[in-house]
Order: structure tokens, then C-alpha cells, then sequence
């Protein structure tokens, strides 16, 4: 089987590039040959992957920066992921949408399921949440898998930060009210690939059709993951620090994140049989990884 994805750079696109998935060829495709801010000629260039699946990971992920460019982040989030999912109709191909929790408020008191209302706080998810209508609206032949907190060893992300600053400070402040599910975007890969072999497999399954959540299981705060990280990186000589616990109003941004990120994976778990490892054990194969390095 062959899964075109769209990006080349971003942590899920390298990882499931990385993926040691048997029968399963990945093949990855982005600009300047696919450019979702400007989306011409995308089923031509799909169709020359000849690919079995799409999986549409391209993405302006730039939380912050989306509140003073919010045209451009609805162009790729929004309008680029319909002309993507338009493109995969009109070839008869099953479509895998990554979505993220920034489609909702944060304002429940549980984890947030595939039918829970929608309320994004800011320019990012409303981009994020407007793909998903989308893809829904191009063809029922699709997975949207909303994802949190995801983290891996490639790229610029939340554990790569947490250990480069360690080896310049003694103590960091890490916010301590916004709860998630940290996501290793190696777990997410596999999941990807589990889904992307069952939709071909089954063209007519409607039960794997829809919104699904896939993040790790379990949950924590920024802080208690900034603990777990140099907690793993100190059992490997790596660089540590201590962890001052503050609040989301002593460390503002542009954007307002969701004070509650956690997303119940149990339909995923019901329809395909999948649930991504403990938070814990992800990140420790994360530092693991990055300090075997000689560069991080």
C-alpha cells in the first residue's frame, strides 16, 4: 500500500517517513510541487503519486503568528485542506485529516469527545476547525484525527525546547493550568498508518468514517511534562533543571491556548482497535533519543 502525505518537514510527515511499517510506502509531498496556500493543480499532482491513501499533514502551525495572519492560516488550514479533500474525492481515494484540539474552547471539565461542541479561541483553530467542515463537505470517505501536544525528536517542539534551555538554566517556569495529552508524533505515525490500512481495506466501512481523537494516553500540565522530561533526561546524564509551576496569565501570547486540551481516544479504540502508549513511556523514548545525538 502507498500513502502520499502532503508536507515534507513537519514531525508527523518525518515521522511516518521514519515508520517501519511492513508493506506500507510513504511517500511525502509538499511545496514548491504542492503549495496549500496556493492549491492548483493538486489532483494532477496527487494522482501522479499513485497512492492508495492521502494523508493531508501540511499545515501553518504557527499558533501565535496566525493571530496577525489570519488570511494566510485559513488559506492552508481552511480552504487548502478542502481542495485537498475535492481532489481525493474526485480520484476515489480515503483522505486522513489531522486536526488538533484548538478546535475547542477548553471550557469542560472532562476530556473533550468526537461530538462535543466546537469553540476555537483564536485564528489557528478557527483555520483548523474550517478544514474539517471542508473535508467533511467534499465526501464521507475520510478520517479526521484531531491530535494535542504533539512532540518528537525532529522539529521545534515543547521537549526539544525544555532541553535546550536546560543547559543554559538552573529554573524554568512552566504553566501549571493547561491540562493535555502529550503526543509523540512517532505513536501518532503508527496510528495513521493502522487507519490508513483499515480505510483502504474497508471501502465501505462507514463505522471508520467520521472524527476521531488520537493522542497519548493519559494526561498532564506544561509543568508535569517539563518534570517528566528532565526527569528522563536525568536517568541519561542529560541536562536538567527545576520547574517553577506559573500560570497561563504570568506567561501571555497572542493566542489563547485551551485551559483544557484532554481528548477522549475511546472511539478510535472502539472502531479501529488503537490506543496510542502512556504519555510517560513516550516521552522517555523521546529524550532518549534526542541525547543520543551529537546535535539537538
Amino acid at each position: 500500500m502507498r500513502i502520499a502525505v502532503t508536507g515534507t518537514t513537519g514531525q508527523l510527515v518525518r515521522s511516518l517517513l521514519a515508520a517501519d511499517a511492513a508493506s506500507v510506502e510513504v511517500v511525502a509531498i509538499g511545496r514548491p510541487e504542492l503549495d496549500l496556500a496556493q492549491p492548483t493543480d493538486i489532483r494532477a499532482t496527487l494522482a501522479r503519486a499513485g497512492a492508495d491513501c492521502i494523508v493531508n499533514a501540511a499545515a501553518y502551525t504557527a499558533v501565535d503568528k496566525a493571530e496577525s495572519e489570519p488570511g494566510l492560516a485559513m488559506a492552508v488550514n481552511g480552504t487548502g485542506a478542502g481542495a485537498i479533500a475535492a481532489a481525493a474525492a474526485a480520484l476515489g481515494l480515503p483522505l486522513i485529516q489531522i486536526s488538533t484540539d484548538y478546535v475547542f474552547d477548553g471550557a469542560l471539565p472532562r476530556p473533550w469527545r468526537e461530538d462535543d461542541g466546537t469553540g476555537p479561541l483564536g485564528a489557528y483553530g478557527r483555520s483548523k476547525l474550517a478544514g474539517e467542515q471542508a473535508v467533511a463537505a467534499a465526501g464521507d470517505n475520510h478520517a479526521i484525527l484531531r491530535t494535542a501536544w504533539v512532540y518528537s525528536p525532529f522539529g521545534a517542539n515543547f521537549v526539544k525546547t525544555m532541553l535546550r534551555l536546560a543547559e543554559s538554566r538552573d529554573e524554568l517556569g512552566v504553566v501549571a493550568d493547561q491540562v493535555g495529552s502529550p503526543t509523540y508524533a512517532p505513536d501518532l505515525a503508527d496510528a495513521v498508518i493502522a487507519v490508513a490500512k483499515a480505510l483502504v481495506t474497508n471501502p465501505k466501512d462507514a463505522s471508520l468514517r467520521g472524527i476521531f481523537h488520537a493522542a497519548g494516553s493519559g494526561e498532564t500540565s506544561w509543568a508535569g511534562l517539563a518534570e517528566a522530561v528532565f526527569a528522563a533526561s536525568a536517568q541519561l546524564s542529560g541536562p536538567t533543571a527545576r520547574v517553577k509551576p506559573i500560570t497561563t496569565t504570568q506567561y501571555p501570547t497572542p493566542a489563547r491556548r485551551p485551559a483544557n486540551s484532554r481528548l477522549d481516544c475511546s472511539r478510535l479504540a472502539a472502531r479501529y482497535g488503537l490506543r496510542l502508549p502512556p504519555w510517560q513511556d513516550s516521552v522517555r523514548a523521546c529524550v532518549a533519543e534526542l541525547l543520543a545525538r551529537p546535535e539537538r
